[in-house]
């Protein structure tokens, strides 16, 4: 089997938001409303130029994204100062065969903890959203805002941490003699 995790292209922009617009139809049809199910193949474009976005690929074909939004890259209403995930999907062809878990695993790990050493990352998701909650808070992520989106969507915002707080952290500790 041919796999791999890229950094998508501009030329990647249809495809991804092809996969974006599949994975989120089965949300709006039970009336949960991300922003991107709204957009277009030009704001993914945009996004892929600016951001970091991820694309989990499988004999070439496109099965998995996620995009990585960095401090330095967010307005002053960001909930945190830690790397964003978002745009999170899974072309639903796909769908329960592990593909999700890899790429946010890869993301987590990989690119933000081991490479970029991030302390921690932070998402959102509808608050109605029929599992990702749930998914999330099994991942280790735990809720610490909530706002609503420009389309009227509750969304809550969940966090996690990679590394401990280096004052209580036993390896930061100074000893004395």
């Amino acid at each position: 089997m041919s796999q791999s995790i890229e950094v998508a292209k501009s030329d990647d922009a249809e495809e991804i938001f092809a996969l974006l617009q599949r994975a989120y139809a089965a949300l709006v049809a039970l009336d949960v409303h991300f922003t991107i199910s709204r957009g277009s193949v030009e704001q993914v474009r945009r996004t892929i130029e600016l951001e970091t976005v991820l694309v989990l690929r499988k004999w070439k074909r496109a099965v998995a994204t996620v995009t990585v939004r960095f401090p330095w890259q967010q307005d002053d209403s960001a909930p945190s100062s830690l790397p964003f995930i978002h745009w999170f999907a899974v072309d639903p062809d796909f769908k329960g065969q592990g593909y999700g878990r890899e790429i946010i695993s890869w993301a987590e790990e990989t690119l933000l903890k081991d490479t970029l050493k991030a302390p921690g990352v932070y998402l959102a998701t509808a608050t109605k959203h029929p599992w990702l909650s749930d998914l999330y808070l099994r991942r280790g992520y735990q809720p610490f805002y909530h706002r609503t989106n420009q389309l009227g969507e509750a969304l809550v915002f969940l966090k996690k941490e990679f590394t401990a707080n280096a004052e209580t952290s036993p390896e930061k500790r100074v000893r004395t003699a």
